[in-house]
């Protein structure tokens, strides 16, 4: 059974997350994967990401990045 994702142990997740990120927008850019990652780290999307309490570990790859290329067009 798995165990409860809690703050702690909340930065297991991320870099999977961080991985299908860069993935997409590397794609979708036509930008580098370091370009990207740097993108992701820096961006609101990986801040809210990070804390628990926001429950965005809960969202798959298209929603994380639907979420992150919107802050660009606010």
């Amino acid at each position: 059974m798995m165990g409860e994702i809690n703050q702690s142990n909340l930065y297991l997740l991320l870099p999977s997350k961080v991985s299908w990120l860069a993935e997409m927008m590397a794609t979708d850019k036509g930008i580098s994967l370091i370009d990207a990652i740097k993108h992701i780290y820096s961006s609101d999307t990986y801040k809210k990401l990070e804390n628990e309490k926001t429950k965005m570990w809960h969202w798959g790859p298209v929603d994380l990045y639907s979420e992150i290329t919107s802050q660009n067009h606010k």
